[in-house]
Order: C-alpha cells, then structure tokens, then sequence
C-alpha cells in the first residue's frame, strides 16, 4: 500500500455549500493520515462499501468527519453534497455533532433523533440513530439521490436487519431484509463503517453490508506507540458456575436473565467490592459493567455499604440527569460509576482509570468494547494506566467466556494473570499473531445522607466473612503473549483446535474428518511496504472423511471454505460451519472441555505416536513411563498428521 503522507501541520481544504473554499486546521495522528489515504485509495480504485478498524481512544470520529472533506460529488451528479453519519446512541449523535461542528463550522449540521430532534433531510450532515431511521415516514425525508456518503458508526452491527434497511436505501447492494425492491440510484453512495471490534460473533455476517476491510490497527499497537494508555490486568477466579446459563440463539451471548441470577448474589457482590478495594481503592474514576438493571442497583448498594460513594446510570435514566452524572464522573467528584449497556459503545470519559467487567460474556466484540473504555489518554488527570478486572470462573466449566487473554487470541486458561501491563507482553505478541426496586431506580443518585461517612481505607484483612478467590495480575499484556505462544485453545472457541506452527490450525472432526485453518495465500496488508502481522488474511478448507470402502483413501478432496479473513474471523466462522453445517447438534467430544481428554491415553494413541517419533530424531522421544492424556496425544497426532507441528515445536511435541 503506498502511502501520500500530509504534513501534520497542513490545513486540509474543504467547502462549503456555496462551494466557496475554507481551511480548517486538523492536526491528525500518522495513523490516522494513513487510514484516510486507505480509504480515498479504495474508493477511488472504485470500491464503495468499505469497513474501518480502529480500536476505542484512536479518534474513530475524528477521522470520519476527515474523510467527508474529502470525498467529492459524484462526476454525474454534482448536487449530491451531503452526508448521513448513522449511530446507535443519542450520546454517539452529539458527540458526533458536535466534533463535526467544532472541525467544520461552516457546515451546517443537524441530529435526527426520537421526538426531540426533527431534522430538515437537507443538512450538509445529518447524524441520526439507526432506531429513529427504522420508522419509514423519518427515513423518507432523506432523498438518497442528494447524498455522497454514508458513515456508520459501530459498524460491527450494521449487517443487523435493522441496520440494512436503512442502509438499503442508499446502495443497491446492500439487500433490504424483508425484500423490498429499491429502486434504481443514479450513483453508487460510499458506504463507509467504522468500529473498534469489526467483527460479528458468527465470523461471517458482516459481508452482507462491507465488501472489504480498507485499514486494520490494532490497539496493543496503539498503546505501544503510546496513543492509547498502557493497561494492567487483574484475572478474579471466583466460585462461578455458568455452564447453566442459557445461551442467546441470536447472539449466541449470555442471557442477560440466566446471566443475573449467578452474577446478581450477595456473595458475588462482596467479592466484586472486596477486590476492587484490594486492588483498585486508590483508583480515581473507576466504571463498572453489570448484568442488567438489577445487578446494577444491588452492586451499587454493595459498593455503599463499604463505604465508597458508588453511583449508577441506565438506559432509562432521564437524558438531563444523565449528562449531569457524567458530567460530575468526568470532574472526578465520585469514584464509581456502575452502568448496564449504556456505556459500553461511545463514551467518551478519557478519565476513567480502572474498568470493572462484572458481566461475564461469550462476545469478543463487547468484552473489546467494554476494556476499550478505560483506554483514552488522560495527561491532565494524572492518568498513566488503567486497571482492568476480569472476573472468571475457578472451574472452566463452559467454553466460549471470552476473558483479557482472548484479546491477543489466546487461551485464557493457560495463562493466570496479576498485574501484567503492555511492556511485559510485547515479546509475546511477535509469537502469536424495567421495574425494579421502583425507588432507586427513579434517579441515578443515591441521597448524600445514604453515604457513608468516610474513614480510614479499608484494607482486605478487615473485611469481614472473608471469602477465596484467586488473583493473578499481569504488568504487561505484551509479556503475557509470549505466555502463551504454542497454545491449543486460542479464539474464543469452544472446540480443541490445535496449533501446528506455521500459523496452521486444525480442528478434528473425528468421524467427519478435519477443518483446517492456514494462510491464504493472498498478500498480507502491508504499511510503508513492511507487512503487518496482524494484517495477515487466512483460508478455511474442509477436507471430509471418506466412507466409501471401494476407495482406500481415507479422506475426500479438500474443499475451501473462505478465505481472506483474519485468523480469529476464520475460527469463528469455522465453528459456526461446524454447528450449522456438520452437526444439527455437534457432539461435546470435539470441545476443549470433553471428558475422554483427561483419560489416560489410549495403547493405539501411544504406538501410533512412537512409531511416528523415529522420523523425527530432532522430537525428544515418547517412552512408556512419559504420562500422557488422551487429550495430550490427540495434539501431538494431530501436528504430526499435518506436518508443520514438529519444526514449529522443536524438542517436543506438546
């Protein structure tokens, strides 16, 4: 990709509706100078449904309101001059708003949003949430033929139904969910999504919107380069039993009910409270993630009832008292801000020192969303990191939790971690590529005569009814990759892929044969002619088990699946292969977590495996004394079968 650099201190021309030139000063970042390249390459080599990764902290909006300067009428119909940014929040509108207002004065703005917010349809920018868009007398007024562009904010869920039928009406091939027929536009509009998790939990939904992915970067790189503040992580193994919460069938998440009734307890509470004030009491602005609105209230009575001045903010809060409560969280004058969704997406609060996730979830994209908001830079605060605690289950008993380590696409159960920060893990990431409680819930504020008058801190050892839990803290998230290099269980994913080196992954399917994971073979995403190791694109094949006995081979011709995705994106769409292609019900056996691997392993395991040893004299040798699972010698099968295993992992198999 070659790269037209801009000084930082240029002034980027723009227009106004007259068509008179201004200057507005933008000092961008290189990164950000190198995304709006990315994108007006891409669409100038004509490509108009693009996609744009950039982690939470790196100035998405910035960058989006940026590249409207840049893209010009289409040559056929010079009246096209507008632009419609689409987001899902009332916050993510004026934020938006206002940051186009403040880059651009001369253009004249407007937000349309719910019954308060009506705009004109004929703005040079229009901000609108996707909820307000989905009512069709609101959608009307936006005549597609007038606008140049479309930006969506959060685009991780634009390929939602509610999201395409609105997007449908700007581009001809975005399909309307429920088959309407748009007519005919006389230009192709730019569609153009921007997020900080570009990704959808079935690995593959997003192409129904995005023809490609323009600009990748990734926020371990962004701390190391010190746009976003490093980070140190605190791993909670607690009593927690999840394997019977049900699971979402849409999202394949939590549900937020089953999810409650283990998070919501009054033990879980306490040991929430308890660590944080072992871990984070000195923190300044710390922001809590829960359940639901119940969890929300209980844990924020439990963080009373030890003293710390703990306040709440949901969904149904008055919009007046919800700025007023951030607003005051952002001058520092409460310590804790505990919330239910509402500031997962789009908050902008670069003070918040530590982030408590007490809301355990099977999706990278929140838990990613939910890290991300403790990430900003905050020099005038005094910032210079952010604790993050993550409370897990002792016992893994269920797959699929996403935790700190599947960040870096790693095993979170290989891994404990105290206090690990971004310096400590760098060396690693080369290796790895609503009513309740009606009263409370009248107002996020608890009266001030509620408060606990303030002491002396509050040490662990005073606490009473102590409780166990497990702490495991990492100073750097960089040093916890190297950890975990070589590891099986790696994405997120419920079922034992194996790593066989070489950036190869397999997944046996048993009776069914084996999916496999490798690099595509198109070029990797480059920067400054250098490839990106995160940039590499990798395919899926499934190669079937043979059944027909006239045919010795074991197995059918390999068959490709997709390609050109990211490994994490590849695994997950594989696994959705898996539970809607293979199996109706894919057996527990293929999961990380079946029983028959803890059994010893088999006499046909152990033989296959030192007949296969002698052509490998470089392999230290299996005797019958070495102690092996059946879990263990499934590995080492499985990276002597595809090759690559045993120069990836010299002196031994495992």
């Amino acid at each position: 990709m070659q790269c037209r650099w801009r000084p930082l201190s240029s002034l980027f021309l723009s227009f106004n509706r007259r068509g008179v030139s201004t200057h507005a000063p933008i000092v961008l970042r290189p990164y950000q100078e190198l995304c709006l390249t990315s994108c007006t390459d891409a669409l100038a080599a004509g490509s108009t449904r693009i996609g744009v990764s950039l982690p939470t902290g790196s100035g998405k909006t910035t960058v989006f309101v940026s590249l409207l300067s840049r893209i010009e009428s289409p040559a056929n119909n010079a009246a096209a001059t507008r632009s419609l940014i689409v987001v899902n929040s009332i916050e993510l509108a004026r934020q938006s708003a206002e940051q186009v207002k403040r880059m651009f004065p001369h253009w004249h703005v407007e937000i349309e949003q719910g019954a308060k917010h009506q705009a004109s349809g004929t703005a040079d920018v229009t901000i609108a949430t996707y909820q307000t868009l989905n009512n069709e007398l609101r959608l009307r007024k936006f005549d597609s033929k007038m606008f140049k562009a479309v930006i969506i904010d959060e685009a991780h869920h634009a390929a939602a139904p509610s999201y395409r039928r609105v997007l449908s009406r700007f581009h001809n091939d975005i399909k309307h969910p429920d088959g309407l027929v748009i007519d005919e536009l006389p230009h192709k509009i730019p569609i153009i999504g921007f997020s900080a998790t570009f990704s959808r939990h079935d690995g593959i939904a997003l192409g129904a919107v995005f023809e490609s992915i323009v600009y990748h970067r990734d926020f371990l790189e962004m701390i190391k380069d010190q746009w976003l503040c490093d980070i140190r992580f605190t791993s909670v193994k607690a009593k927690l039993n999840l394997s019977k919460v049900p699971i979402n069938s849409v999202n394949k998440d939590f549900s937020a009910t089953g999810l409650a009734s283990v998070m919501n307890s009054e033990s879980m509470n306490n040991v929430v409270v308890r660590s944080w004030i072992d871990r984070a009491s000195e923190r300044k602005s710390t922001l809590v993630f829960c359940v639901n609105i119940a969890h929300v209230v209980e844990l924020t009575k439990t963080f009373r009832s030890y003293g710390v001045d703990a306040r709440y903010i949901f969904a149904a809060t008055p919009p007046a008292e919800r700025k007023e409560l951030i607003s005051a969280f952002k001058q520092g004058d409460f310590p804790v801000l505990v919330n239910c969704a509402i500031l997962t997406e789009g908050a902008d609060i670069p003070n918040i020192d530590c982030v408590v996730l007490a809301r355990p979830t099977r999706s990278r994209n929140i838990f990613a969303q939910m890290v991300g908001r403790g990430m900003r830079l905050s020099p005038t605060t005094g910032k210079t990191d952010c604790r993050i605690i993550d409370f897990v289950d002792s016992h893994s008993r269920v797959g699929g939790v996403v935790s700190l380590p599947n960040l870096f696409g790693l095993d979170p159960g290989e891994l404990d971690i105290d206090d690990e920060t971004i310096d400590t893990l760098r060396t690693r990431i080369h290796d790895r590529s609503a009513e309740y409680h009606h009263k409370l819930l009248t107002s996020p504020y608890i009266p001030k005569s509620d408060v606990p008058k303030s002491g002396a801190p509050i040490t662990l050892e005073e606490l009473p009814n102590p409780f166990s839990v497990t702490y495991t803290d990492h100073d750097d998230a960089f040093g916890m990759m190297e950890d975990l290099s070589g590891t099986e269980q790696s994405m997120s994913s419920p079922y034992a892929w194996v790593h066989c080196g070489a950036g190869i992954w397999v997944l046996e399917l048993h009776q069914r044969g084996f999916l496999r994971v490798e690099p595509d073979d198109a070029e990797p995403a480059q920067e400054d002619g250098k490839p990106l190791a995160e940039g590499l694109l990798y395919k899926a094949r499934y190669t079937a088990a043979n059944h027909n006995s006239k045919i010795r081979q074991p197995f059918l011709a390999p068959r490709t699946l997709f390609g050109g995705l990211a490994l994490a994106t590849a695994i997950r769409a594989c696994d959705n292969y898996v539970q809607t292609k293979l199996f109706k019900n894919p057996p527990t056996m293929l999961r990380t977590t079946a029983e028959w691997r803890k059994l010893p392993a088999s006499a046909a395991q152990r033989n296959l495996i030192m007949k296969k040893q002698k052509s490998h004299p470089d392999v230290e040798p299996l005797s019958d004394s070495t102690a092996l699972t059946k879990g263990q010698a499934a590995i080492i099968i499985a990276r002597l079968k595809h090759g690559a295993g045993v120069s990836s992992f010299p002196g031994k198999y495992w």
